[in-house]
């Protein structure tokens, strides 16, 4: 079977690399591109803080989780020792006792069916800054040692490495699908070449519905601009700190060599819109240094902008489009791209495959996010 993926974020990188490992004729294809989410993001790997009751999503977040242990393994096995990937812990913070109470009780909730969340204990403020030094005096914390970390943007290339290896060739350029009378796609061009294929996955994320408008097909997939700031403080060894998840959107994710990221504004309505706003800036370290005043003195080193591809809801888009003959998407995972990118990169591969998948999918279908127009 010869197969085209059209984007190599974390998902469609997870996706070839599935795919060619099991022999099948894959073509990557990507453009460069400024915004695109994996290269921007720092990926927290914790599905069980969040407050979500969301069945669906939190299965697929669990799922995505144990997958990760099955992914990086495997990955470093073939030669790839740089994926991004380690596992740190993570430290839920609040001046609020009450409130880390019910985080505690959740998550012990949920350990019984996940073993893999680890250890759960709670810290006082002077037990929470001996795991992060520059966290705010005021904070307490609610440790769980199952919490990882990812460097995205290493993951996606060990991803795309080890496709390449496994005989998928690589194509750069803006693609366009070539079809029979707007019913069955064939494959893509570009540039002047064209490429035949029996299906084509995309996961092109937020620039996803550009590739359906063609047909007719709006897809409710919108950029949603996430700025995000890169700290460096010199001196410092900050490779077994954990993450930081305060009560907000916002987070601070450590990596090695002093440097912490903290994230991220969430700016629906944006467009492709590649700027750095004095607000958005703003927002960004006024929250991490309200968090963790200690890192005042770091210096910020960059500040990186991303689209997530914000869907109807909170689930992926995950699956084919019914008026679109060998097509399958696989987008819209918002911000949970790289918490759950990697494996529905790997059940979109079985989707093609088609290889039985556990898990009920059904609220993940494109569908609920499809819009026919008609042509005037």
């Amino acid at each position: 079977m010869k197969v085209i993926v059209i984007g190599t974020g974390i998902v469609g990188a997870s996706a070839a690399y599935h795919m060619a490992k099991n022999n099948l004729d894959v073509i990557m294809i990507d453009k460069k591109q400024e915004g695109k989410a994996t290269s921007a993001g720092a990926g927290i790997v914790c599905p069980w803080i969040k407050e979500i009751e969301n069945e669906t999503w939190y299965n697929l977040a669990k799922e995505s989780f144990v997958f990760y242990q099955d992914i990086i393994s495997t990955l470093q096995n073939e030669g790839e020792d740089e994926v991004g990937y380690k596992n740190v812990g993570a430290l839920c913070v609040s001046s609020d006792p009450v409130k880390l109470d019910e985080i505690e009780k959740r998550v012990k909730t949920k350990r019984k069916d996940a073993p893999e969340i680890g250890d759960i204990l709670r810290l006082n403020g002077e037990q929470a800054r001996e795991l992060f030094p520059p966290l705010n005096k005021n904070l307490e914390g609610l440790y769980v040692s199952g919490g990882a970390r990812v460097d995205g943007a290493l993951l996606r290339d060990a991803l795309k490495r080890a496709a390449l290896r496994h005989g998928a060739k690589f194509v750069e350029g803006d693609a366009e699908l070539v079809h029979e009378n707007n019913r069955k796609v064939m494959g893509v061009t570009v540039g002047d070449k064209t490429f035949f294929a029996d299906k084509v996955l995309i996961t092109t994320g937020a620039w996803a519905p550009e590739l359906l408008q063609p047909f007719g097909i709006q897809l409710n997939v919108n950029p949603q601009r996430g700025q995000i700031a890169h700290i460096k403080l010199p001196g410092i060894n900050s490779s077994d700190w954990p993450i930081i998840i305060p009560q907000s959107t916002h987070y601070l994710v450590p990596f090695d060599d002093g440097k912490v990221v903290a994230g991220a504004t969430r700016e629906t309505g944006s467009g492709f819109d590649y700027r750095l706003t004095a607000g958005g800036v703003n927002e960004v370290l006024t929250e991490a240094l309200e968090v963790a005043p200690g890192l005042e003195d770091g210096t910020l080193e960059e500040i990186r902008i991303g689209f997530r591809p914000m869907g109807p809801d909170l689930l992926p888009i995950l699956g084919t489009v019914d008026t679109l003959e060998g097509v399958l998407l696989a987008t819209g995972l918002g911000a949970s791209g790289l918490t759950m990118g990697p494996y529905i990169g790997s059940l979109a591969a079985s989707m093609i495959q088609n290889k039985e998948i556990e898990l009920d999918l059904t609220a993940c279908h494109p569908d609920r996010a499809i819009e026919m127009k008609k042509y005037v």
